[in-house]
């Protein structure tokens, strides 16, 4: 035991200190043999990291393995790219998988989007459901619908594509990114939302079609004090390139969380475009300051409606509390108020970084959200009147197809379209580092998002898939989307069980809610909500 011990302790030494000596007594045989230029270029700055990694006191590894140690820094960041394109299967990345990618590639590209040899998902697992596909495909379909959004009381509804680039903000992506999605939505017919960073001199340099959304910070239309300022609102909102405007409660990423941008990141466009100081750090609250309630909500959104000149005001959520929700329906009944559109945002969705915890533990995912929100407007009669978005994860036909029916009437995507742009899920999103220059302020990687050859491939994404949905709806025989029903979806609960979405989640009739709640599954939740106040009425037991 004692001699084994010597030897492993001999052999640590060497591990640690083998490097720094080899490097040393390398450059003593250059300099004696007359190479000092090569000692100097190729070993000497290697030496001189060894000795500052062994004095150094921040890191222990570095002190204790001088050099040998930053292999670990370095592996560290090849690991996103060496584990995309080396260790994972096709269908096993996350957040996108291989396959998921490589289809929005194909598409962004006009490259062949179709897969040979069957199916690679196991379909006696719950990874695997279905659509139902009838025996007389309808080729008579129509080859393109859009949705009028824009209840009663607007009075002037937009003709939404049935696929839209969802929201985010200049700032979090980069000018040459904003440009490229803006110039493909003007190409192809679709909207652009703005994110909540204010509507900038980027998303107006295409005339592509903008929903503008509004988050607690009110950038492009705050006060010094960081509080709404109507007219610097009516002035943006009276832009005839603004279509929608769009309140956002919380999202998908981070619901009920705000944010700080720190003053070395507020540059003067990012500043001109919030409506802040250039350099100072820009806090957006969890809450809104300019409601508290939901009939303050309401008629908040009248106010906007108004001052935008009549045109649809909706709100855009990740949806949390249940009797929140209700208490939202409730104050449309009681007021006669009527929100034009409601974007469910899915817990799954997320363009940029969030707090892990936020990611991983708040929020509801998009299919049980969406469901809950039809449900809440299908049993209070309101459905008729308010349009509702899907987005999280949205990327292929498919997608579309079961968000349709689940309630949806229209869908947004964002990380499908940066994958248009060409993004490789680096996983670098938060650090200003991006490899492709989408989610970079730094002029040098930006360069090379060159935004006329990626509009061509924006506005080809879009279209593709929007032509995949149409596939779905000829071969499940139907005339268009809406007709899509939860009882054309499948899904497996185990390897001997499968069964329809409806049998599986509960969908309520038209009014159910208002006339006979307690038949529902969500009578303690509507016995919660209240108009008046977004608290609950009642102690749940």
């Amino acid at each position: 035991m004692p001699n084994k011990a010597k030897w492993r302790d001999s052999a640590e030494l060497l591990v640690r200190f083998g490097v720094p000596i080899s490097l040393l007594a390398l450059s003593l045989l250059f300099v004696s043999t007359g190479w000092l230029r090569w000692a100097l270029v190729v070993t000497l700055p290697l030496l001189l990291i060894a000795i500052w990694d062994f004095f150094q006191r921040k890191h222990t590894l570095r002190r204790n393995y001088p050099l040998l140690a930053r292999i670990r820094w370095i592996m560290e960041d090849l690991r996103p790219f060496a584990r995309a394109y080396v260790v994972e299967g096709d269908l096993e990345g996350r957040p996108f998988n291989h396959d998921e990618r490589s289809l929005v590639y194909a598409r962004a590209k006009g490259q062949l989007d179709s897969h040979p040899f069957g199916t690679e998902l196991d379909v006696y697992s719950e990874e695997y459901e279905w659509l139902a596909h009838s025996i007389i495909p309808n080729e008579q379909a129509p080859t393109e619908w859009r949705v009028n959004v824009g209840s009663s009381q607007c009075s002037q509804p937009y003709s939404a594509s049935l696929l839209n680039i969802s929201a985010m903000s200049f700032g979090s992506l980069s000018a040459n990114a904003i440009m490229a999605l803006n110039k493909g939505a003007a190409v192809g017919g679709f909207y652009h939302d703005t994110g909540e960073g204010g509507l900038s001199r980027y998303h107006r340099s295409h005339g592509g079609d903008l929903v503008w959304e509004i988050g607690s910070g009110y950038f492009g239309c705050r006060n010094s004090d960081g509080s709404f300022n109507p007219e610097k609102f009516a002035e943006t909102a009276s832009d005839p390139q603004v279509k929608m405007v769009e309140i956002k409660l919380s999202q998908g990423a981070k619901p009920g969380h705000g944010g700080v941008l720190p003053g070395p990141k507020v540059t003067r466009e990012i500043a001109e475009a919030r409506g802040v100081p250039i350099g100072r750090d820009v806090v957006s609250p969890a809450a809104h300051s300019t409601f508290s309630t939901p009939i303050g909500l309401l008629e908040w959104a009248v106010q906007l409606r108004q001052m935008s000149g009549g045109k649809p005001v909706g709100i855009k959520l990740c949806v949390g509390k249940p009797h929140e929700v209700f208490a939202l329906c409730k104050a449309m009944i009681e007021t006669g108020i009527r929100l034009d559109y409601i974007v469910v945002d899915g817990a799954e969705g997320g363009t940029g970084a969030a707090p892990v915890e936020f990611s991983n533990r708040v929020g509801m995912p998009l299919r049980e959200g969406l469901i809950l929100v039809r449900n809440a407007l299908v049993g209070t009669g309101l459905k008729d009147e308010i349009k509702i978005a899907a987005a999280g994860k949205v990327h292929s036909g498919a997608g579309l197809a079961m968000n349709f029916g689940l309630g949806a009437d229209w869908c947004n995507a964002g990380r499908a379209f940066m994958f248009a742009l060409g993004c490789v899920q680096s996983m670098q999103c938060h650090t200003d580092r991006c490899p492709t220059g989408i989610t970079t302020q730094d002029a040098t990687r930006q360069r090379g998002l060159v935004v006329p050859t990626k509009t061509e491939r924006v506005a080809r994404f879009q279209r593709h898939t929007l032509h995949a949905l149409r596939e779905m709806v000829v071969a499940m025989g139907l005339d268009n989307p809406w007709q899509i029903e939860p009882c054309h979806i499948s899904e497996r609960q185990n390897s001997a069980r499968s069964d329809t979405i409806d049998n599986i989640y509960g969908f309520i009739e038209d009014g159910q809610l208002v006339s006979d709640p307690e038949s529902t599954q969500y009578a303690r939740d509507w016995t919660a909500a209240q108009a008046h106040s977004f608290g609950e009425a009642i102690c749940r037991q």
